[in-house]
């Protein structure tokens, strides 16, 4: 199997949207990325260990993509190692009434992992520079001062909620947090794919809505607002990467090598010592455990 490496994956540069790949060729079947794939998580899993110990570090795991462009599945086989303390999922959907009475990064900020823990975002605040720019509508229920229509969003609007997105990435990174931000870039006509995949099965139909047919008609919209995203947003802190997701299995494993390959470069996380004066007697507590009645 063809080694990766990850800076072919990171975006570091203006980009245009249609040059990045939706495949890759890893050189490998689906059983050999399977079995891949499974070694790493194991790997990830036992850095998760440690970072729990040792409670420095917390990890914001983001990800993005058009619908069907496999963001569950891909977070259900990465994480099937790890131990559910040390890790905790949000699928951020239709803001809620309670989160519309607080400004849109609110109910991101208190979802954020603790130290020692991982966190998923499942569709993230990166849906307040998507959907809302294709439907700007939308905005018209966060009831902003100076927003009173739709023609007062304008480029300067836009301009600052980048700025603000940028600056909460770049506070909870100084505090500690390893964000980790990934695109996965569907075709086209892929997506026709598992759309008809999902039709034409009855254990799936159920993820299918007829709205996603009236989004796939904004593709090219979409794709321009993940542009602009992927332009303005991959700042060192907090890189985004392009991950072809036209083949599931060879992306699952890209980005769990991705992660496992930076998160291996702390070298300052590992379980902590027990204090000196604990370890000077563990013979002692060994000995009263074995000398119990």
């Amino acid at each position: 199997m063809r080694n990766i490496n990850i800076e072919d994956f990171r975006i570091t540069s203006q980009i245009n949207i249609k040059d990045l790949p939706t495949r890759v060729d890893l050189e490998a079947d689906k059983k050999e990325l399977k079995e891949a794939l499974r070694a790493v998580s194991r790997d990830l899993a036992d850095i998760q260990n440690a970072m729990y110990a040792h409670g420095k570090y917390s990890v914001l795991f983001c990800i993005q993509g058009m619908d069907t462009a496999g963001k569950d599945s891909l977070i259900r086989e990465i994480f099937k190692e790890f131990n559910v303390r040390g890790i905790v999922a949000h699928s951020f959907k239709k803001p809620t009434e309670l989160e519309l009475k607080h400004d849109y990064l609110w109910r991101h900020y208190i979802a954020l992992p603790a130290r020692g823990k991982f966190g998923i975002f499942n569709r993230t605040h990166y849906e307040n520079v998507l959907v809302t720019r294709v439907h700007p509508n939308y905005l018209m229920y966060e009831n902003m001062p100076d927003i009173n229509s739709v023609d007062d969003v304008n480029e300067a609007f836009w301009t600052r909620r980048f700025d603000e997105i940028n600056n909460f990435e770049k506070h909870i990174a100084d505090n500690g947090t390893i964000i980790f931000k990934f695109f996965l870039n569907l075709s086209k006509d892929e997506q026709k794919n598992r759309l008809l995949r999902r039709l034409s099965r009855s254990d799936k139909q159920w993820k299918f809505s007829s709205d996603d047919l009236k989004e796939r008609k904004l593709w090219d919209k979409y794709q321009d607002c993940y542009e602009d995203v992927l332009n303005r947003s991959s700042k060192p802190n907090a890189p985004w990467f392009n991950i072809p997701a036209d083949d599931k299995p060879a992306a699952r494993y890209i980005v769990a090598k991705i992660l496992y390959d930076t998160l291996k470069m702390y070298t300052d996380i590992k379980e902590p010592e027990l204090p000196t004066k604990e370890k000077a007697n563990i013979d002692l507590y060994k000995q009263e455990l074995e000398n119990e009645n």
